[in-house]
């Protein structure tokens, strides 16, 4: 009886941090260059139930397995190209993925900006929402330095620049960086630390090198949001309806544990 409380809760657990997930999602629907991430629900190991007959202890019959619940594994960002919408701003950049290599897996690679991170390492986004701080260097929203393909901060003399397709930024004619663009052969290893900002545990490598790759940079226009509104909508619905089905689950079991204590155990006058 005690282990159908526990399945019952368990997925529970599961489709209330299902709900939460689909509610990040759509709560970033106007995040440029945001992924949405993918929810996978597995179950825990079966279990195998046998009886054993008093006394005869070499005497076991199988009654059957018994699902222990359900549990979320993981989260994996979604990394499909989203829209790409102008903007008219010269420090707004846009990725657009062309050739990408793809695993035996089948996990498609993606590019992504470099940033500098304060602490150690560097930060990798697909957020081209970028500015021109007080001192001409060229910043994220949040403040963090964008990088060049050196691993350098890019400095301009002024807000009148170009950036051409192949990542070279030109001012008076003449280039003065070519913007930091790595790529991520494998996205899934990609760890989300805020701010539209991943890290990983080694540096990637830069993608203007990489073989049989091919992408652009887009000036004055940003990549939005990957989040489909309606099927994110639909998700929802479906964890809601499956969290109150497990819910009505937990109660019929505890209507049943108070049967038992108050009437099945009375003693009869």
């Amino acid at each position: 009886m005690f282990r159908g409380f526990y399945t019952a809760a368990s997925g529970m657990l599961a489709q209330q941090r299902t709900l939460e997930n689909l509610t990040n999602n759509l709560a970033n629907t106007q995040t440029p260059g945001y992924k949405a991430d993918r929810h996978s629900l597995r179950a825990f190991p079966e279990m195998l139930l046998s009886h054993m007959q008093k006394g005869k202890t070499s005497q076991r019959r199988t009654v059957g397995t018994l699902n222990t619940g359900v549990y979320m594994h993981e989260l994996t960002p979604n990394f499909e190209q989203g829209v790409i919408q102008s903007t008219g701003l010269l420090t707004d950049l846009a990725l657009v993925n062309g050739i990408m290599p793809v695993s035996d897996d089948g996990i498609r690679g993606t590019i992504l900006f470099t940033v500098e991170n304060p602490d150690s390492g560097y930060f990798y986004t697909r957020n081209g929402n970028f500015t021109l701080d007080a001192d001409g260097f060229l910043t994220t929203s949040s403040g963090h330095y964008v990088l060049d393909w050196n691993g350098a901060r890019i400095q301009l003399e002024s807000p009148e620049f170009q950036v051409h397709e192949d990542g070279w930024i030109v001012q008076d004619g003449e280039p003065v960086a070519r913007l930091g663009i790595v790529l991520a052969e494998n996205p899934n290893e990609l760890v989300k630390r805020g701010n539209g900002f991943y890290t990983t545990d080694v540096d990637l490598p830069t993608a203007y090198d990489a073989e049989g790759v091919t992408f652009t940079v887009r000036q004055a226009a940003l990549e939005q949001s990957n989040v489909d509104q309606a099927q994110t909508m639909t998700e929802m619905l479906t964890a809601f309806r499956s969290f109150e089905a497990n819910q009505k689950v937990l109660q019929a079991y505890d209507r049943s544990m108070e049967k038992a204590v108050n009437e099945i155990g009375k003693i009869g006058p």
